[in-house]
């Protein structure tokens, strides 16, 4: 039997190892009972951090301007972009939404809560922070989990209205007279100018409508407020409400400032500390300029130069903005954000897309309420022969031309609320010899041709005049309705009951078989993957296009249709009486400046 090789250690060295491992022992007891009692005692040194991103003002689609401008514009696709960047960073505890009053459509407000939806997917808290809000501005919050308002706030929910002003009286006084000719009963678009009223047609235009976006509002409160649907239209009727008033009959949550908020969030949260990240995610802009290199780091942002960025090479999916009225030629972009849909610069961008290897589909992100109907067939021709998948996204609007660039797409997606259809033709012009006589002037004519003065701006048309332009409006009509059957596979008489000009809401479309699915842009680019074979859930490439214009191209590209509207987005809350007339002189000009438009019967814009 062997001896055990312990018991031949000296014993001092014995004790000194027995003490070692005591000690050990007694130090990894102290530390455990340290960390249980830094588990069980409060976080008093714990830092909470909230995002804050604001929605107001002009919302444009996607960034209209590169460079300095650009960056310090606020629009839709990078907001969206925002929140779900916060719904990812570990370091951010909730978000904030600070709504003032954005200036949206329904399609916009629906990819909003969309966003705010798959934020509070991922575990994140969203807090809505309004002060006097309407529609959309409430219809945003009430997507988020608390709806908070300062004490001197006031929430209008005055239910959905729409005004149409017609300028018959006024051209009768200044001696003009308009000589207009619609394709569809109810193609409305000339009717300010011809009539003192709406049409019978007109008027059930604005009833089917308005119903469904009131009906629409009813079903989102109530469902987000868990109200019922009666409830809900007896207090859209009460109309107006002061910041408590709003909060007791359940339609926000918290009457309180701002730091009163942040001070409660704090507290819930059980933190020393609470710091709120203005602006969160959204870029930093370069405001000093001084010396030769701020100098040239000006010039480079007012042209557009962008630092250069690493790209992947794996597949891309290209989204292609058609936002604004069409016109014929190349897009047009205003110094104040108003933008023009050119039919070359969309056909050049869907053309870059379909022969770009790496593109496997299209996203054909529409937003427009028509015009050109020469623009608007070359652009559908241009969608009709790509050979990958094409699928059209509508925002606010889609309707008229802006309908017919995307009824050539394989898959059509819409919001609830987008406002399309107008499946018709107008066209026309403005007489204005009654105001040349007030006003001294004379015109004196020589002629050959029983129909050279179709398009003379001195008298109305002649009877053969009239019988051309008739004919000729009449085969762009059965030219739209025969590509919108083939396109909707849809019998053409089953089509020509949805047109004639009816205008739609994105639910009521999809129930007439006039769009395939409702759903957000992001949902549309869900579609082009299936279609082009990609699994949902892989990450690709979105390529943007077109590209968006520098200051220098939008200052030195000519003079944009709407120059006397440029102003409009940024004042119109300031100086709405002058704003809104200007903004409509867009319009008209766009109707007057074509031989045959396919454009929305009138402006309308849902509060």
């Amino acid at each position: 039997m062997l001896a055990n090789p312990f018991f031949r250690l000296p014993l001092s060295l014995l004790l000194f190892l027995l003490l070692f491992v005591s000690l050990g022992g007694l130090l990894r007891a102290e530390e455990e009972a340290a960390k249980d009692a830094a588990d069980a005692k409060p976080a008093a040194n714990k830092r909470v951090k909230l995002a804050s991103i604001s929605i107001a003002g002009a919302f444009p689609e996607t960034t209209q301007q590169v460079g300095l401008f650009g960056e310090m514009e606020q629009n839709l696709r990078e907001t969206i972009k925002r929140i779900g960047q916060a719904a990812e960073d570990d370091d951010i505890q909730g978000l904030v939404l600070r709504i003032r009053s954005p200036l949206i459509g329904r399609a916009k407000v629906e990819e909003l809560c969309a966003a705010v939806r798959r934020a509070q997917a991922k575990g994140m808290k969203v807090y809505a922070d309004i002060t006097g809000a309407q529609g959309a501005d409430y219809l945003i919050a009430s997507a988020c989990d608390e709806i908070v308002m300062p004490p001197s706030g006031s929430l209008i929910l005055a239910g959905v209205r729409a005004e149409v002003m017609f300028y018959r009286g006024l051209m009768d006084k200044v001696g003009v007279r308009a000589d207009f000719i619609q394709v569809g009963r109810f193609k409305g678009a000339a009717e300010p100018f011809v009539r003192s009223e709406m049409s019978d047609e007109l008027r059930a235009q604005f009833e089917s409508l308005i119903g469904d976006y009131y009906d629409q509002m009813i079903e989102r409160i109530a469902e987000a407020r868990d109200l019922e649907a009666d409830r809900v239209r007896e207090l859209i009727d009460e109309g107006m409400f002061s910041a408590a008033k709003a909060k007791e009959v359940g339609l926000i949550d918290h009457v309180m400032y701002e730091d009163e908020l942040r001070e409660r969030l704090r507290t819930e949260n059980d933190a020393e500390k609470l710091a709120v990240v203005r602006n969160y995610g959204k870029k930093d802009v370069q405001t000093d300029f001084s010396g030769f290199g701020g100098m040239v780091q000006l010039m480079q942002l007012m042209m557009g130069v962008e630092p250069t960025r690493s790209r992947s090479r794996g597949d891309r999916i290209a989204i292609i903005y058609a936002v604004g009225p069409i016109m014929d030629g190349a897009s047009e972009q205003g110094l104040f954000g108003n933008a023009t849909l050119g039919g070359d610069t969309i056909v050049k961008a869907l053309r870059m897309a379909a022969k770009h290897k790496r593109v496997k589909a299209i996203v054909l992100r529409v937003d427009s309420p028509g015009g050109s109907a020469l623009a608007s067939d070359l652009i559908w021709r241009e969608v009709a022969r790509i050979d990958k998948p094409v699928v059209a996204s509508m925002g606010d609007t889609a309707a008229s031309g802006g309908y017919y660039i995307s009824m050539a797409a394989d898959k059509i997606y819409a919001a609830p609320g987008t406002l399309t259809g107008s499946i018709g033709v107008v066209g026309g012009k403005l007489a204005l010899s009654g105001l040349y006589d007030k006003v001294g002037l004379s015109v004196d004519v020589i002629a050959r041709g029983k129909n050279s003065g179709a398009f003379s701006s001195t008298q109305v048309f002649s009877e053969t005049e009239r019988a051309a332009m008739k004919q000729m409006m009449l085969d762009i009509y059965e030219q739209f309705t025969s590509k919108a059957a083939e396109g909707r596979n849809m019998e053409l008489e089953q089509l020509k009951s949805l047109a004639e000009g009816r205008v739609f809401t994105g639910r009521q479309a999809k129930e007439n078989g006039l769009v395939d699915e409702l759903g957000t842009l992001r949902d549309a680019i869900v579609g082009a993957k299936e279609l082009a074979g990609i699994d949902k859930d892989t990450q690709v490439d979105l390529w943007v296009l077109p590209k968006p214009q520098s200051f220098f191209e939008t200052l030195f590209e000519g003079e944009s249709i709407e120059t006397s509207a440029k102003l409009s987005t940024q004042l119109r809350e300031v100086l709405p009486e002058v704003t809104e007339p200007l903004a409509a002189s867009a319009w008209l000009r766009q109707l007057f400046e074509q031989r045959a438009a396919t454009i929305l019967p009138y402006r309308i814009e849902i509060k």
